[in-house]
């Protein structure tokens, strides 16, 4: 069971080995970090592996939870940040592991969910993964040896969540009657705007659809919607097509 202490989740995507999964959590639990959420690992799971490695953090394999793709691992998250070398020409604000946690350090104690994610060892995250995040966490290392593994890349944000997290004063802010948008409700209304533009042929010429659909996914996670903002958005997509349809 994991502990009831407000945490980022740490969501391992897609990764190959089971040693470096057991690696990661024993580096979360090291921090006092347990909440580790596992997309489609490559060997499957439970993996004997990921337990022979964990080397007493095992709390953290049992409460992991599961899920087949990254939207599930983030439905119910605020702010994502991702653990990549290069945004790959996606736009994202990019910062140390030390600064992102300061930031969600300061947004879990107001009440928001923050996940981190952490991309397969041999490629890393995907830009289909890295559209979904609010920023880019990049480690500042050797450039001519910039490689880390899955396990040390977590321990090393996890030891800036204990840092940070030791230091921040817990305070309220209260919305103007709203509150931050999920990522569930980024992607209902991304989905939206591809629905109804695709109606209307904007994503032309075909060939440059898929790319087209990325960067307005991308350019929607950039932006911190509430609820309100989201249910406007959703409004007035609405109201465009009614109004359309009256011609």
């Amino acid at each position: 069971m994991t502990s009831a202490t407000p945490q980022p989740a740490f969501v391992l995507v897609r990764p190959q080995m089971g040693e470096n999964i057991g690696g990661a959590a024993r580096a979360m639990l090291n921090f006092g970090l347990d909440k580790m959420r596992i997309v489609d690992p490559r060997d499957g799971w439970p993996n004997e592996r990921a337990v022979a490695m964990a080397s007493g953090a095992g709390r953290v394999l049992d409460g992991a939870l599961l899920t087949e793709t990254t939207e599930q691992a983030l439905e119910d998250c605020h702010y994502v940040f991702a653990t990549t070398a290069r945004a790959r020409g996606l736009t994202k604000p990019v910062v140390t592991p030390e600064t992102a946690m300061k930031q969600a350090a300061e947004m879990i104690a107001r009440g928001e969910k923050v996940a981190v994610l952490f991309g397969p060892e041999r490629a890393g995250l995907e830009n289909e993964d890295i559209a979904r995040a609010n920023a880019i966490i990049n480690v500042p290392v050797n450039p001519e040896y910039a490689s880390l593994n899955l396990a040390q890349c977590v321990l090393l944000t996890a030891y800036e969540w204990r840092r940070a997290s030791a230091e921040i004063v817990h305070e309220r802010v209260d919305m103007a009657k709203t509150d931050w948008a999920s990522n569930a409700d980024i992607d209902a209304l991304g989905r939206h705007y591809e629905e109804r533009l695709e109606e209307a042929n904007f994503f032309f010429p075909t060939e440059k659809a898929e790319n087209m659909k990325v960067n307005l996914r991308n350019m929607w996670s950039r932006m911190r919607l509430t609820r309100a903002d989201v249910q406007m958005l959703h409004g007035v997509m609405r109201q465009m097509v009614r109004w359309k349809e009256k011609d």
